[in-house]
């Protein structure tokens, strides 16, 4: 399933069964639509995200960032203390994609200084 939002929290990385590492977030997903009576009406959905192939890619999702998530989505239902029943979707993240970020989070590179080549032209501005 592919799905679009924004992160709600700064990710993590936890260490689990030894050296294997899994990057958690959640995604908010929001909805607006109007209803028959013309209402507006919006809705967020959140979505906790497990991440575990590159856990490099946690210093870039920052609370805010706009992503495209790929990945299967899972239902968990439970029955808290009281008795009432709870619910929470799941994503085991097979890719990702970041589209945009909010305006306090910084998704610099640390490396982005100007190289001047023989040529005299900038290697940032080549087309590859």
């Amino acid at each position: 399933m592919y799905f679009t939002g924004r992160l709600t929290a700064d990710a993590a990385v936890r260490n689990v069964k030894g050296d294997r590492k899994v990057t958690g977030f959640n995604v908010a997903i929001n909805d607006r639509f109007k209803t028959k009576d013309g209402e507006k009406r919006e809705i967020a959905t959140y979505v906790e995200c497990s991440y575990w192939i590159n856990a490099g890619l946690a210093e870039y999702l920052k609370k805010g960032v706009i992503v495209e998530i790929a990945g299967r989505v899972e239902a968990q239902a439970w029955k808290n203390k009281e008795g009432e029943a709870q619910a929470t979707l799941t994503c085991n993240v097979s890719a990702i994609k970041l589209l945009g970020k909010s305006n306090s989070s910084r998704l610099e590179r640390q490396d982005t200084k100007s190289k001047i080549t023989s040529t005299g032209i900038d290697e940032d501005d080549l087309p590859f």
